[in-house]
């Protein structure tokens, strides 16, 4: 039986098995705007034309259509390296995508205007998605981006930290939850997650008495 609650697995949208296997991290969350999802990250360049590599963090493939359009960010990778989280580059707007076709575990895709010289310059970027361009998120689902940053509190132990990313394991995801340079792991399951209020920032668990302190 899944026991991966609905909302908690994915990137994307969850509860529907968890296929993605990245992290942002604290940079790229600061770097990106609240109304931008990240679905993604510029891997490689592909051909000659100007086709791009995309590793999707997204649970389905169909968010990847012509038509559709994806703003590129600087990965924290690119801020670190240039030592000012403020600027931006020219690469960082919106692409119209003209053709995407899944390729192995990832998204083979042109943008409009862009050729393989500039293609090249947009390898490690995120490929984020407008939060209007989403599906409605079903009761109890929610983004990755949203539950980052949120205070657990267990209904035994008490206050435990603040989530600070997401890990995904082969099973079901985990919340790493930091606080005082401790680091406790919070199984993304539904029989521990009893509650989650985005409005107050806040995730209830019922810590297994295996994981507690």
């Amino acid at each position: 039986m899944d026991q991966t609650p609905r909302g908690i697995a994915g990137r994307y949208i969850a509860g529907h098995g968890s296929t993605t296997r990245h992290n942002i991290d604290r940079l790229d969350r600061h770097n990106i705007d609240r109304n931008l999802i990240v679905i993604g990250e510029v891997t490689g360049v592909h051909g000659v034309r100007g086709y791009v590599k995309i590793r999707s963090f997204a649970e389905s493939s169909d968010l990847f259509s012509p038509g559709i359009r994806f703003f590129l960010s600087r990965s924290s990778g690119d801020l670190a390296a240039s030592g000012n989280l403020a600027a931006s580059d020219n690469s960082e707007k919106w692409y119209n995508v003209v053709s995407a076709t899944p390729h192995k575990k990832g998204i083979i895709a042109l943008f409009e205007g862009v050729t393989r010289d500039i293609a090249e310059g947009l390898v490690g970027k995120n490929v984020c998605v407008a939060r209007d361009d989403l599906p409605d998120l079903e009761t109890d689902t929610y983004y990755w981006e949203d539950l980052i940053g949120l205070k657990v509190t267990d209904i035994h132990s008490g206050y435990l930290g603040v989530i600070d990313y997401v890990m995904p394991t082969g099973s079901n995801d985990v919340f790493v939850v930091k606080a005082d340079g401790s680091e406790i792991l919070v199984p993304a399951l539904e029989w521990v997650v009893l509650s989650v209020d985005l409005d107050n920032g806040q995730m209830t668990v019922d810590l297994p008495d295996g994981l507690r302190d």
